[in-house]
């Protein structure tokens, strides 16, 4: 784990998307982090030593999804299937599917492994799998506050990790899609999937892949967008301490009022991410997952609460 003195940061941006405005003073305090992404590897030694069996193994119970379809009350994830041309962007069934069989041993179906991807980040996790690990680590799972001001590497109010230029020089400095989403992916970072943890150079707080590869969970119910702040809390002395997101009733999704079912904020993008879909390889950027989903692109990181030495 690497260790993350705490301190006060801009969080969130005026100039993206809706949900990461307004901007905002935020303190955090120490915590350790951990250097990169769960893997397959890590999970693998979650699962031996506790015998852990993930929600995507699950057969969905079908008193809780009155709606679902008798065939599809099967154990399955969502797996990402590129298209072999231009789809209709609003309409994100185009590239995403619902595969039996699909989990984090078997990520794009029952006929596939993980045979050669031990250090490639462990997805197909729903929530309470990456709490579960959390736990068993002795850990928890950052905060929306925690993980950005992480991924921020203490470079305050930048566009992206690194500065306000994506690609500085022509470096390519994360797991993201390059060219046109979803059917054409130039790989010019090497990779059309998920890469090895450590691919791409640490941040200067010593971690890795806190922008782009899989997207992570963090604790906080998601809202729509954070509480304005008020008078001079763009100040210092007037900085939130430690902010919490929503509850959880807050966090249901409005467009499917019969579905309680509450969502988490996921934070970092993914190798999906692309300039002219979801330009989400930002620190600031943040996303809702519904806690029973688990896809091809979401993984998750833990956290420890304690001092730092200075």
């Amino acid at each position: 784990m690497r260790p993350i003195a705490g301190g006060i940061f801009t969080m969130g941006s005026d100039r993206f998307y809706p949900e990461e405005a307004p901007q905002r003073r935020v303190r955090v305090d120490d915590f350790w982090i951990d250097e990169t992404l769960v893997t397959n590897r890590d999970f693998s030694r979650f699962v031996t030593a506790t015998g852990h069996v993930t929600v995507a193994e699950i057969p969905p119970d079908p008193h809780a999804y009155p709606d679902l379809p008798v065939e599809m009350a099967k154990a399955g994830s969502l797996v990402f299937v590129k298209p072999s041309g231009p789809v209709d962007m609003a309409d994100p069934s185009g590239w995403w599917r619902f595969v039996h069989g699909a989990d984090w041993r078997h990520p794009t179906g029952s006929g596939s492994d993980i045979a050669g991807l031990d250090d490639h980040p462990v997805v197909h996790i729903a929530f309470a799998d990456a709490e579960a690990y959390a736990r068993w680590a002795g850990k928890a799972l950052p905060t929306e506050a925690e993980f950005e001001f992480a991924a921020r590497g203490g470079l305050d109010d930048a566009d992206y990790a690194w500065g306000d230029n994506l690609a500085p020089d022509g470096q390519i400095l994360a797991n993201y899609w390059h060219g046109r989403f979803p059917f054409a992916n130039l790989r010019l970072d090497g990779w059309e999937g998920t890469s090895p943890v450590r691919s791409f150079p640490a941040n200067p707080y010593g971690a890795y892949d806190l922008i782009g590869n899989v997207w992570e969970w963090t604790q906080d119910w998601w809202a729509d967008s954070p509480p304005s702040p008020t008078g001079t809390a763009r100040k210092s002395c007037c900085a939130v301490s430690n902010p919490r997101g929503a509850k959880q009733f807050q966090s249901y999704d409005p467009a499917q009022p019969g579905l309680r079912i509450g969502r988490k904020v996921i934070k970092g993008g993914s190798h999906l991410c692309a300039e002219n879909y979801c330009q989400r390889y930002r620190p600031a950027a943040r996303h809702p997952e519904t806690i029973d989903t688990s896809t091809t692109h979401i993984g998750f990181r833990c956290v420890l609460r304690r001092p730092v030495s200075r």
